[in-house]
């Protein structure tokens, strides 16, 4: 095609691979006007105006804006390689920011896959040698499609070894806390007691959000199951009913039935 032929405003469009209102859009905002019409009156693209266009395409798919492609092509001086240059640094930013997002995603994938994104040996050496990192496995397997998994996961995915240490070691002290007011006779339903039974379900709320009325069903699944039996009791004998006591006073105290309560 030379410049003395023409294309119609629906030919350009298909053979440049856009949309014909794209076209008059650009036409409208004199970004690249057709420089002929026909006898008819219809838009007319020369060879000139279709070159315009293909760079004023590549142009926009390398993300320049519509007024930066308008400066390069139109204003005396224009350091093109300038503007390229910078938006060449503005993918490099955004390259980074989807990466870091990538990552976060990952992390997250995985978490929600094995609960905790740490080594076995790390699980060891933080959460003591009583722990077994087939633990995460066998819990993802049992309640995996829960919400509380899905709260764990997502808190998990971000977490480092420092801050499980952290949350051990403040486990620690509050198992401590609660063996030492078994042992002085703190009665269930006391303030103390009381006090110690709401540190309890905090404490549980690093790994995902606890309701009174759910602390009620850990207390009894406590008492159940045989591995948490032996934790609590590990600690100090009778330390597992003991606990399941001062919960159940606690949540009769804001008026929730230990016997009814719900996991909700």
């Amino acid at each position: 095609m030379t410049d003395h032929d023409g294309l119609g405003v629906g030919r350009t469009a298909a053979e440049l691979n856009v949309t014909v209102r794209t076209l008059h859009h650009w036409d409208e905002i004199g970004l690249a006007r057709p420089s002929q019409r026909s006898t008819a009156g219809y838009r007319m693209y020369t060879a000139s105006d279709i070159e315009r266009l293909q760079r004023i395409i590549v142009y926009r798919e390398v993300g320049l804006g519509l007024d930066q492609i308008r400066a390069v092509l139109d204003e005396p001086g224009a350091d093109t390689t300038a503007a390229l240059r910078a938006q060449r640094d503005e993918v490099a930013r955004s390259l980074r920011q989807l990466e870091g997002l990538r990552t976060g995603l990952d992390r997250m994938i995985e978490a929600h896959e094995r609960g905790i994104l740490l080594t076995a040996e790390e699980q060891l050496s933080i959460f003591g040698p009583d722990w077994d990192p087939d633990w995460p496995a066998l819990a993802q397997r049992r309640y995996g499609d829960s919400e509380q998994w899905h709260q764990y996961a997502e808190r998990a995915a971000t977490r480092t070894p420092d801050e499980w240490r952290a949350i051990t070691a403040a486990m620690s002290t509050l198992e401590h806390d609660l063996a030492a007011a078994a042992a002085a006779g703190v009665e269930a339903g006391s303030p103390e007691a009381d006090v110690l039974a709401e540190r309890h379900r905090a404490a549980l709320g690093a790994f995902f959000t606890v309701s009174p009325s759910m602390q009620v069903c850990l207390g009894r699944m406590y008492e159940a199951d045989a591995g948490f039996t032996a934790h609590y009791e590990g600690i100090r004998p009778g330390l597992t009913t003991w606990l399941r006591r001062c919960i159940d006073e606690s949540a009769r105290g804001r008026g929730i039935d230990p016997d009814t309560a719900a996991w909700e």
